[in-house]
């Protein structure tokens, strides 16, 4: 745990994820939504919570790096200030959301950051977390590794009497699903999709990259 939280303060990695163009699922999504309220779950460098801001979203993100969470403070404070940037963009765990409200979010950005949890109950407390937060109605933008990554080398490898868990991921261990395995978790938390998933395989200089891509909408209980 330790080495991976070190991978994520380095300030060559910090500059390499802020570098990065808007995810390329939340550019088409948004042109067609009024702009509300939204949360990036794992903001990294800021790239998705900027491109939000500067589309007229009331952005809010969270990291558990400090060097993310400052790198993605310093670019919203050239759009809403300093002050405003600082109470915007917190360094919290994903399973933690305790200072957002029930349904106070219309859109969530999950991209690439569910599948680090290092258990199942871990993973499931972020989404129930996600679902909370979320208004019914609201989308969860989801991305998510599924077994068939493989970005070593020699693949991943269940982890005995831990369903979902695997090792052999680049940093640590990490919840992983396929598709319909997914779906169903997600259903757990009133997450439905709003299209059928898809699962994109790309090839690596080691291996492949394996991700399931989804829009979810959140159905209240009942």
């Amino acid at each position: 745990m330790g080495s991976e939280d070190d991978f994520w303060e380095q300030p060559d990695v910090v500059a390499r994820f802020a570098a990065r163009d808007p995810d390329h699922r939340l550019v088409p999504l948004i042109r067609d939504m009024t702009p509300g309220r939204a949360l990036d779950v794992g903001c990294a460098g800021g790239r998705n919570a900027v491109f939000l801001a500067q589309h007229g979203w009331d952005v809010h993100a969270i990291d558990s790096s400090a060097g993310m969470v400052a790198e993605t403070r310093r670019r919203l404070a050239e759009l809403l200030g300093e002050e405003a940037a600082a109470g915007r963009v917190r360094q919290s765990p994903m399973d933690d959301l305790s200072h957002y409200g029930d349904a106070s979010f219309d859109l969530v950005i999950g991209l690439g950051i569910y599948q680090n949890a290092q258990s199942l109950p871990e993973w499931h407390r972020s989404l129930a977390e996600t679902a909370r937060v979320l208004k019914e109605g609201g989308l969860l933008l989801l991305a998510h590794f599924t077994p068939d990554l493989d970005l070593t080398g020699s693949g991943v490898q269940p982890v005995r009497g831990e369903p979902h868990v695997y090792d052999g991921m680049p940093r640590g261990r990490g919840v992983l699903f396929h598709a319909p395995e997914l779906e169903a978790a997600l259903a757990e938390h009133g997450l439905y999709p709003v299209t059928p998933s898809e699962t994109v395989v790309v090839p690596t200089e080691k291996g492949q990259r394996a991700t399931v891509n989804a829009l979810l909408r959140r159905v209240a209980d009942g």
